[in-house]
């Protein structure tokens, strides 16, 4: 019961706050289209009627919730999933190459952090470099590296995931850097007592002591991989894909469809991020972790 009226009672009032000013805007914005829709019908509407009309508009100016809901709906569960309208398809073909991605990302970032940790040389030369290759935007990178890659034949999957991989492995690399740093010297200096060599402290100290932050860290890098994944299928002109579907509503003005998207792409990575952390819990728990 404290649980019920500590954590979901605010959520629940926040997003229902959120949702009466999404209405409160849509009609806001929807208005002025709308006016110029009635003049030109020579039409004039009571207000409850005008209302009703900016919220139901086909191409609005911002889409309402049940609108973006129903189209959320029709496209996830009434659509085959080999259909191109399938917002199912979309995000599978977007997870692909977010999953390679995330992959290459973390692994990336482990090694770089290994070395870092490692040799005072690569932290003093290699990690400011990394923390500066962070400020370059990502919508000026993406079009390069498809450019680069379709110049010697390689499409498709592979340009994407390392898009997402750009993304992905400066959070892990931090965080991981962070946690084989975290055993104290205490713990340190009682290893050398047991004259325990450089790979034992590192595999018996540095290694469990850094798990939490790994997992912590590649929460935010399968994240940024999501959103690296849909960054690089803008540039690519793709067909398939969350990307895709934004392009293809920005083109021919279809709001409530790229409304959609983003709630697919926003449950896609609430879902990932879920199974990250679920994973990080089995782990520690395999490692001898007390649950939270």
């Amino acid at each position: 019961m404290d649980r019920f009226r500590d954590k979901i009672i605010p959520v629940t009032t926040l997003l229902a706050g959120l949702v009466v000013l999404w209405y409160v805007f849509a009609v806001i914005m929807n208005a002025p289209v709308q006016r110029d829709m009635d003049r030109r019908a020579g039409e004039d509407p009571r207000f409850s009627e005008f209302i009703g009309k900016t919220l139901a508009q086909a191409k609005p100016t911002l889409p309402a919730p049940h609108q973006v809901a129903t189209n959320f709906f029709e496209n996830t569960f009434t659509r085959k999933i080999t259909s191109n309208r399938s917002l199912v398809y979309h995000a599978w073909v977007t997870l692909s190459s977010t999953l390679l991605g995330f992959a290459f990302g973390t692994v990336l970032g482990i090694l770089i952090a290994v070395g870092i940790v490692h040799f005072i040389a690569l932290d003093r030369s290699l990690m400011p470099w990394i923390i500066a290759s962070q400020t370059i935007p990502i919508l000026a990178i993406a079009p390069m590296v498809v450019v680069v890659f379709a110049a010697i034949g390689v499409t498709g999957l592979l340009p994407k995931a390392l898009i997402s991989t750009y993304l992905s492995f400066f959070p892990v690399a931090v965080g991981m850097v962070k946690g084989l740093r975290s055993p104290e010297i205490l713990y340190l200096d009682l290893m050398h007592t047991y004259n325990a060599s450089a790979s034992q402290t590192f595999w018996k100290l540095r290694v469990p002591a850094s798990v939490p932050y790994l997992f912590a860290s590649m929460k935010v890098a399968v994240a940024a991989s999501l959103v690296g994944a849909i960054v690089a299928e803008l540039p690519t002109g793709a067909v398939a894909g969350i990307g895709a579907k934004l392009l293809a509503g920005a083109y021919y003005s279809q709001t409530i469809d790229i409304w959609s998207a983003l709630v697919a792409g926003s449950v896609v990575a609430v879902l990932l991020v879920t199974l990250v952390g679920v994973a990080g819990r089995i782990v520690e728990r395999s490692m001898g972790g007390r649950p939270a």
